[in-house]
This record gives C-alpha cells, structure tokens and sequence, in this order.
C-alpha cells in the first residue's frame, strides 16, 4: 500500500494557529463509516450523536512543558531539548536541534541562577537516530519545578503563533503528566460539555497514552507496511477496564476520543484476544491502517491529520480509504479548520 494514497493538498491558511475562544465553538463533520454519508454542524452537535449507555473513552495524559531552549555550555551556541519520555530518574529520551551539534558529552545549560551559572544542565549520554539523544539532567532543587520555570509547550512546527495559555493545549481532564504533544481532539471539550453528556447517560472513561516520538517522525518509507511505529507508554486502570467491560457486554457503543485512545484500546483489545478486559500497562507500538479489523473502538471523535500521516491511515482503517479522502477534501472546500487546534470530525 503506498503512502502517497494518503496525500492531499491543503491550503496553509486552513492550518489552525490558535485555538477557538470558546472550546467547543469549532465545527464537526459527521462521517458514517459504512455508507460514507457526510453532515456538517458545530461541535456541541455531538451530543446528538451519542446514546444514553455509550462510553466516551478520553486519553487523561498530560502534556509536559517539554521544549527546552538553552545553549551549549562549551561555545554558548544556541540549542534545543524536546522532552519525549522519561527513562528512569534523571535520565529522558529527547529530540535534539540542531542534532549535528549535540553530541555524546555535549553538555547544555537552560536558564540563570542569578551568579552566570546555568539552573538546569543537561548532558548527551548517546545519540539515536531523527535526531533523539539520550540525556541526563543535573540540578538543585525539584526537577518539576524547574521544567515549569524553563520548559514551554512543544507546538507542532506547523503552529508559528505563540500560545498565551499553556492551558489551552491541554485537555480539561487532563491527569497524568507524560506527553510530549497534547491528545487534541479531547481539546474541544469544557467541564460543562462533559456533563451534560453524562446527563444524557453518556458514560466516561479514561486511558493513559503518553504522547511521544511517533507523534513527531515522519513517514519514510514508501510503502505503509513497511513503516514502524515508537513505542508509547499506556495505562489502564482497573475502575476503566470494568465500564469497557459492562459497555461490551450490553452491547453499548465505544466511542474513543482522538487515534491516541482509539491506538490504546485497540491494544488492550489485542491484549486479552477476546477474553475479559482487566486493568493493564505497557508499551504500545500498534499501527492501524485499512485492512485492520477493529476490535473495541465503534466509534471515534478526531481532528483533521496531516497528509500521509499514520493518523490519516488509522481514520481510513475505521471508515475507509474513499470516504476518508472525500470528507477531507469537502472538509477543504468549506475551509474547516485543520490539525491540533482546528475543527474536528466524529466517525460512527
């Protein structure tokens, strides 16, 4: 399967740059996966969408302050920390820029402590490859708070406008910090919305996916099945396992909020092979494209995704390749919103 069936051309000025004023102001394609019939409303419409007994299941991570931007303590050049994962202690997986110049032994210092001397140093263990380093940090001090002081949240390169509420790339029920980027179709939800959905008998669950390197690497090779996924660390707990557990045996609807919860309920899926869901973590390094068979997600609540990226392929497994292709080209023809902080899309 080549990944240019996956391409399509998109106007720079539908890429969103900032976020809606209001949370759930943005529009909503509605998409039926098997007659490939497409309506168009706003979001709060997806309250009409969803039954009293289906399950919300929502990705409760937390993104990191994780871009750091400091200098090499060496020359004082310029240079670049995108925190992915943390490894044990002090020790994290990060992406490096510019790579080339932040080799094994390089040491970089983030901030000032007020006597020239850096508040956060962090030093190259080994070098991996699209530019991951394995880095270990020395500091004073409670290393959270420093990230907080130092660290800014990691934007997608395609988003040039600065961001005046950290709060805003994040989820409202967001929990667990971990991610390197947010899981941003949950992004259009408030408090409110989430209650009266529940009001409605709409059930909640949670999952943790950490967002990390697969968000950011890019498709190189030619043919889909030939690409492999970065492993992602996931949780769910057993409070969750048991409303995935009464929603399948009463035939009830799961409805994954973003590819990030649809990827780790699929993985739980694959994980029991059909037998009771219990509490479970791991690494996750699943991709879903057509020809995969859909084990516990019946529905999902996404954004509109980059050309040839595995998230256009994982929406193409559920509803498939043509109907895909043409609710985005009609998402372009009536200039809806894309990518993390753009318009989104239910599929059931």
């Amino acid at each position: 399967m080549n990944v240019n069936w996956f391409d399509f051309e998109l106007p720079e000025r539908l890429i969103a740059q900032t976020p809606l004023a209001e949370r759930t102001a943005s529009k909503l394609l509605m998409l039926d996966k098997e007659s490939g019939e497409i309506r168009h409303g706003v979001f709060t419409d997806l309250e009409g969408r969803l039954n009293d007994g289906d399950v919300l299941v929502l990705n409760n991570t937390r993104v990191l302050p994780a871009r750091l931007v400091g200098a090499k303590l060496d020359t004082g050049a310029k240079a670049e920390l995108l925190l992915l994962k943390q490894l044990d202690g002090d020790r994290w997986e990060a992406l490096a820029k510019p790579a080339k110049r932040l080799k094994t032994g390089t040491v970089v210092g983030f901030g000032d402590d007020g006597n020239g001397q850096p508040l956060l140093k962090a030093e190259v263990l080994a070098e991996g490859d699209i530019g991951a380093r394995e880095i270990r940090f020395l500091y004073e001090g409670i290393f959270q708070e420093l990230l907080d002081k130092l660290g800014e949240m990691p934007l997608p390169p395609y988003i040039k406008e600065r961001l005046e509420e950290r709060e805003r790339y994040q989820t409202v029920y967001s929990k667990h910090q971990g991610s390197a980027a947010a899981p941003t179709a949950g992004l259009h939800f408030t408090e409110d919305f989430l209650g009266k959905l529940q009001a409605k008998g709409v059930k909640l669950a949670y999952v943790t996916l950490h967002v990390g390197l697969g968000t950011f690497r890019p498709m190189s090779a030619e043919l889909v099945e030939e690409h492999e996924m970065h492993a992602e660390y996931y949780e769910l707990d057993e409070e969750n396992a048991a409303i995935l557990r009464e929603a399948k045996a009463e035939g009830k609807r799961i409805a994954a909020v973003g590819t990030t919860s649809a990827r780790t309920l699929e993985t739980v899926a694959a994980r029991f092979e059909g037998a009771a869901i219990e509490a479970c973590s791991g690494w996750t390094s699943i991709f879903i494209y057509p020809g995969y068979s859909f084990k516990l997600v019946d529905a999902l609540l996404t954004n509109f995704h980059l050309p040839k990226s595995t998230l256009v392929m994982l929406v193409s497994a559920l509803a498939g390749r043509e109907h895909i292709m043409r609710a985005y080209k009609e998402a372009i023809e009536r200039e809806y919103r894309f990518f993390s902080f753009g318009d989104a899309m239910f599929i059931e």
